[in-house]
């Protein structure tokens, strides 16, 4: 029997955001039990939650439903929050394969308001498929090099003319798929206003709602062009989800537990607004703060 936690990461609304899927005592399961169970919750990911050791209060693992990534936003933090929040600790440093990511929160009356973290700094190099990207994007071009950047995942960006276009996009799943090891996301925008959607069926995740470790190398899509955001924090509206947020509704916690054989509703968790640091800041899948 092994608990898990759903929490649904960048908002405070329930079943909306990003939810991840959170095992939190992993240690007796087997890598390929936890890519079988990660496949059946068939969430973008599922996170399994190891002892720590050194400067690491806990280890990390993260599976899509069809691979394990080194490392993701939504899912880093979503753990973080649920761990600390029955502590009174103000940071969690969680072991990911990318390396320490330590979690500082803020609280009000005990509880966990805030979640920041820093990921880890991406590597970059020109994509060698651009055009078969684009081909299967059903786009013929990008407003800026078509490159791609690894924190982890490893990320493909491409900047579009308008919001409508990125709005509009219906993109050949399976040509996507057959684009080894990528996350494509594509944006368009200006001035502190842009909108983002990612397509991973590589990872086996055809659209995220959000894609916390996109939105860090994001920032750097947009260094010494004249397509930069005209201030240091933009805002992002993020895929099909975008109007669903609203800010008044409390976050809450399902009492429930729930094994990895019932069917009966697992606890989910609203976490409240939880930030990606990566010279810039994102607030929620929904608005992201960069």
């Amino acid at each position: 029997m092994h608990r898990y936690v759903i929490a649904d990461v960048f908002t405070d609304t329930p079943l909306e955001g990003n939810p991840v899927a959170v095992f939190t005592d992993a240690g007796d399961l087997s890598s390929e039990l936890m890519q079988w169970i990660a496949r059946e919750m068939n969430l973008s990911e599922t996170v399994f939650v190891l002892p720590g050791d050194g400067d690491a209060d806990a280890r990390i693992r993260i599976f899509t439903p069809s691979t394990e990534l080194l490392f993701a936003g939504h899912p880093t933090l979503g753990t973080a929050l649920i761990l600390g929040e029955p502590t009174d600790k103000d940071m969690i440093t969680l072991a990911t394969g990318a390396g320490l990511v330590a979690v500082r929160f803020e609280r009000a009356d005990g509880r966990i308001t805030a979640g920041r973290m820093r990921q880890p700094i991406p590597t970059w190099e020109p994509y060698e498929h651009a055009d078969r990207l684009l081909e299967a994007l059903g786009i013929s071009a990008s407003l800026l090099p078509v490159e791609a950047y690894r924190n982890g995942p490893r990320h493909v960006f491409l900047v579009l003319t308008s919001e409508q276009t990125v709005a509009a996009l219906e993109p050949d799943m399976t040509a996507l798929g057959k684009l080894p090891d990528i996350g494509v996301s594509c944006v368009a925008g200006s001035g502190t206003r842009w909108k983002s959607r990612m397509f991973a069926p590589a990872y086996g995740v055809a659209e995220d709602p959000a894609t916390g470790s996109a939105a860090g190398p994001l920032r750097c899509t947009w260094r010494d062009t004249a397509a930069s955001p005209s201030a240091r924090r933009s805002r992002s509206t993020r895929g099909p989800r975008s109007a669903a947020r609203r800010r008044s509704t409390p976050g809450w916690r399902a009492p429930a537990t729930r094994s990895t054989r019932s069917r009966s509703p697992a606890p989910r968790w609203s976490s409240p607004t939880a930030s990606c640091v990566s010279d810039l800041e994102l607030e929620s899948p929904v608005e992201q703060e960069l």
